[in-house]
C-alpha cells in the first residue's frame, strides 16, 4: 500500500471541501498582548490576535512572569517523570491546594491539559464503576467524547442544555446503575451557558454524580474567579469541577477538583495521570500566580466585560451577524468554509488582523464562523480597526448583513 498517496488523496479532499487547516506562524511579543509577530510569506509584520484563549492577557502578566522565572531559578525547568517515580513537586501541591479553594472543594487533581483531564478522569470513573451510565451533553468537547469512549462504559447522550431530556433519560437508566452526568459550562464555539443549577438538581434527583467542565469559564466568572457555577453560588452542589490552566490564566494544564476520595481515586488508576510526564514547576508556580491574582482582582474581568459589549455593538450598528450569548466569546457567521478561510487570510494580509476560521469538523458544516475573544488589552481602537475590516470584506465577499440591525 502506499500510504503517502493515500495520505495525500484525502488531504486533497480536505482542501477541496475548504476545511484544510493553515496554521499561522506567530511570535507572540512580550508586553504587547494582544500584538505577536507573524511570520508569513512576505516576512514578518506586526497583526493583532483576536481569537486567543488567553481571555485576560494574563500569560504576559508581571507577577505571572516573575513566579516562573523564580521556580527555574529554584529548581529548574522539568519535573523529571511522572509524579508516580519523580515525586510529587512543592509546587504541584500549592497548586492543588489553590484550586481546591478556588472551587471549594476537598481535594484537586493535576494533569498536563485540559484535554487529558477531562479524557483521563471520564474514562476512569466510566470504566472503575461497574455497569456505569454516562449520559452527555449532544455538544460536550472532544475530550469529554474520548474519555467516555475509552471508559466503554454505555453513554446516552442529551439534548444540549436541555434539563428535561436530561431528566427523562436519567429516569430510564436502571436505579442501581451508577450514573454520571458530564457537561460543560460555557460551550466554546456557541457561547451559551449550561442551566448549572437546574442539571445539579436533577443529578441530585437521580443519585448521578455531577461532573462539569469549566474550561472556558475559570478566571473568567464569579467573584474570584472559579467559573460560572461560583458565580451563580452553586459549585457545591457539584460532584467533579473541571477546569484549564491554559485559557484565562495564561499557562498550561489541566485539573479536576472534587472529594480527596475521587482525586485520590483517579490519581489511583488513571493511565492519562500515572504514565504522563508531570506539568514543570515553573509552569505550575505560574499558574498558582495567576489564579491567586485573579482571586483577588476584578479588574481584568470588568475590562473584558467592557470590550465584549463594544465588540458586539459595533458590529450590530454595521450590520455584521454574530451569534447572541450571554459569554465573552462572540461567534461570527459566515456560513461557508471557502468564505470563511478567505475572509481570515485577507483580514490578516490586508489588515494586520488574525482571527482563525472555524471549520469542520470543530463546528458542524454550514455554521463556518470567526470566533472572536476581546480581552481587556484590545482597545477601542482595536476593535474600531476591526469592525472597519470585516465590514469591507463583507461587501467584498457578497456575504448576508444582518438586516435586523440599525
Amino acid at each position: 500500500m502506499d500510504f503517502n498517496a493515500h495520505a495525500r488523496e484525502q488531504l486533497d479532499a480536505l482542501k477541496e471541501e475548504g476545511n484544510y487547516r493553515i496554521f499561522a506562524e506567530l511570535e507572540r511579543k512580550c508586553g504587547r498582548f494582544p500584538r505577536a509577530k507573524n511570520h508569513g510569506p512576505v516576512g514578518a509584520r506586526e497583526v493583532t490576535v483576536w481569537c486567543s484563549n488567553d481571555y485576560l492577557g494574563m500569560g504576559q502578566h508581571p507577577k505571572v512572569m516573575q513566579a516562573m522565572k523564580d521556580a527555574i531559578d529554584a529548581c529548574g525547568t522539568g519535573a523529571g517523570g511522572t509524579r508516580n517515580i519523580s515525586g510529587t513537586n512543592h509546587y504541584h501541591r500549592l497548586l492543588e491546594d489553590e484550586l481546591a479553594d478556588l472551587h471549594g472543594k476537598e481535594g484537586a487533581l493535576l494533569f498536563t491539559s485540559g484535554y487529558v483531564s477531562n479524557w483521563a478522569a471520564l474514562s476512569t470513573l466510566g470504566s472503575r464503576f461497574k455497569n456505569a451510565v454516562i449520559l452527555s451533553d449532544a455538544l460536550n468537547h472532544a475530550s469529554m467524547i474520548e474519555g467516555i469512549r475509552h471508559s466503554r462504559a454505555d453513554k446516552v447522550i442529551w439534548k444540549h442544555n436541555d434539563v428535561e431530556d436530561l431528566d427523562r433519560k436519567l429516569a430510564a437508566v436502571g436505579p442501581d446503575r451508577p450514573k454520571i452526568v458530564a457537561f460543560e459550562s460555557v460551550y466554546s464555539m456557541d457561547g451559551d451557558i449550561a442551566p448549572i443549577a437546574e442539571i445539579a438538581a436533577v443529578c441530585k434527583k437521580h443519585g448521578a454524580l455531577s461532573y462539569l467542565d469549566e474550561v472556558h469559564a475559570v478566571g473568567l466568572y464569579g467573584p474570584r474567579g472559579g467559573g460560572v457555577s461560583e458565580r451563580d453560588g452553586v459549585a457545591d452542589q457539584i460532584d467533579i469541577i473541571e477546569g484549564t490552566l491554559g485559557k484565562a490564566y495564561g499557562c498550561m494544564g489541566g485539573y479536576i477538583t472534587g472529594s480527596k476520595v475521587l482525586c485520590d481515586f483517579v490519581r489511583s488508576f488513571s493511565s492519562g495521570f500515572i504514565f504522563t510526564t508531570a506539568l514543570p514547576p515553573a509552569v505550575a508556580a505560574a499558574a498558582r500566580a495567576s489564579i491567586r491574582h485573579l482571586k483577588e482582582s476584578d479588574v481584568e474581568r470588568q475590562q473584558q466585560r467592557r470590550q465584549v459589549a463594544r465588540l458586539r455593538a459595533r458590529l450590530d450598528e454595521h450590520g455584521i451577524p454574530h451569534l447572541p450569548n450571554p459569554s465573552h466569546i462572540i461567534p461570527v457567521m459566515i456560513k461557508d468554509p471557502v468564505k470563511c478561510r478567505q475572509i481570515s487570510d485577507i483580514l490578516m494580509a490586508d489588515h494586520g488582523v488574525y482571527v482563525q476560521p472555524i471549520n469542520y469538523p470543530t463546528v458542524p458544516k454550514g455554521t463556518e464562523r470567526l470566533r472572536i475573544t476581546p480581552s481587556p488589552l484590545h482597545t477601542d481602537a482595536d476593535i474600531d480597526h476591526l469592525v472597519t475590516a470585516l465590514n469591507a470584506l463583507w461587501q467584498h465577499c457578497a456575504l448576508a448583513h444582518n438586516h435586523a440591525a440599525a
